[in-house]
């Protein structure tokens, strides 16, 4: 049974392509909105889910909230990825800033991975929206999957970084 996200009330949320623009506990800039410091968030709920939900080929859309939990699955299975060679926390942040740095594509986009998860944007300021979003949600569960992936002593931790190996939903990452 696949894990869904419990934020399935929307009401009062700015949406973006169908995508949610949940509230998160972040210090980074952007167009989420601030959440509780005490209460777990969707970068949480993703983490915390990723190695159940990675071993699924299939993902029932409960809510626009599972669509976002999704999209971060496939993301955290990316930065792990790029994580699986790197033997120490500084040459992993290294290689999760290098993925930060990469261009964030948008539903309509070459290069989205899900093309039937989220609706095209009718203007160029709701890409620009959703864009700035994603990129920001990405940087958290990155500096938040760092933790993770490794140890207090920065070595990795082989418990996360197994699961590099796993196809989400019979994706390829390359």
């Amino acid at each position: 049974m696949v894990y869904h996200s419990s934020f399935v009330d929307d009401t009062g949320i700015t949406k973006a392509c169908g995508c949610p623009l949940l509230p998160l506990k972040t210090h980074i800039r952007g167009p989420a909105p601030a959440f509780d410091q005490d209460k777990a968030d969707i970068v949480d709920e993703a983490i915390t889910f990723f190695r159940a939900n990675v071993f699924f080929k299939n993902f029932n859309v409960k809510s626009p909230a599972d669509k976002l939990l999704i999209y971060l699955t496939f993301y955290i299975n990316i930065a792990l990825k790029r994580l699986e060679g790197c033997r120490t926390l500084a040459v992993g942040t290294k290689a999760i800033i290098n993925l930060g740095l990469e261009k964030v594509p948008v539903p309509g986009e070459p290069g989205f991975p899900f093309p039937g998860l989220f609706t095209l944007p009718q203007s160029q300021e709701e890409a620009e929206l959703l864009r700035n979003y994603l990129k920001q949600i990405r940087e958290e569960t990155s500096g938040r999957l760092l933790n993770c992936a490794y140890r207090a002593n920065g070595t990795p931790n082989k418990w996360w970084l197994a699961f590099a190996k796993r196809k989400f939903m019979n994706i390829v990452i390359l």
